[in-house]
C-alpha cells in the first residue's frame, strides 16, 4: 500500500516538474532544475515499480 502513495506522490511530482520547464529555453537555470526534477522523479517511479514487481513474485513463489 505505501507503495502506490509513493509512486502517487513521484507523479505529481512529476507533472509539476514538467510545468516548470521552458521548452523554448531549455538550458535556463530554472528549467536545468525542473529537468532534473523531471529525471528523478522518472528514476524513482522505475524503481517502485520494480519494487512493487518483485514483491508481487516474493508472494507468489512463496505459495
Amino acid at each position: 500500500m505505501k507503495n502506490y502513495i509513493f509512486i502517487i506522490l513521484a507523479i505529481v511530482l512529476l507533472v509539476f516538474n514538467i510545468t516548470k520547464l521552458d521548452f523554448e529555453n531549455i538550458y535556463s537555470n530554472d528549467s536545468k532544475i525542473a529537468l532534473i526534477g523531471v529525471l528523478a522523479c522518472s528514476c524513482a517511479i522505475i524503481l517502485l515499480v520494480i519494487l512493487h514487481l518483485s514483491k508481487k513474485i516474493k508472494n507468489k513463489t512463496k505459495n
